[in-house]
């Protein structure tokens, strides 16, 4: 065995780190694996595989939104069904202006 069989043994099992991967996106991907009934790594690893094989085609439009971005970007991929949740209307503050919220005295 010489150097270049061992150079091409060590391509086929080749290893890959991704640093810094948002929460939202490890949550993300842990929900896909586990709907997919796979571990992440898997999960992942199908992911490249189906983005890289896929024909390129003309960009998504990318929305400010990241969870909207992020249902563009499966949707690409394909085999993603996620609907979007409506959110209830954000509650008025408290008032701690109230006597009861007053600093009680010490004596």
């Amino acid at each position: 065995m010489d150097i270049e069989d061992i150079s091409d043994i060590i391509t086929h099992i080749a290893n890959i780190l991704i640093r810094k991967l948002s929460d939202e996106t490890t949550k993300a991907l842990r929900i896909k694996a586990a709907e997919n009934g796979r571990f992440m790594t898997e999960e992942a690893r199908s992911l490249i595989e189906a983005g890289i094989q896929k024909p390129h085609t003309k960009k998504q439009p990318k929305s400010n939104n990241w969870v909207q971005s992020l249902l563009i970007d499966l949707g690409a991929i394909g085999d993603a069904e996620l609907e979007m949740l409506q959110r209830d209307e954000a509650r008025p503050p408290r008032d701690f202006s109230g006597a009861e919220f007053e600093p009680r005295k010490t004596e």
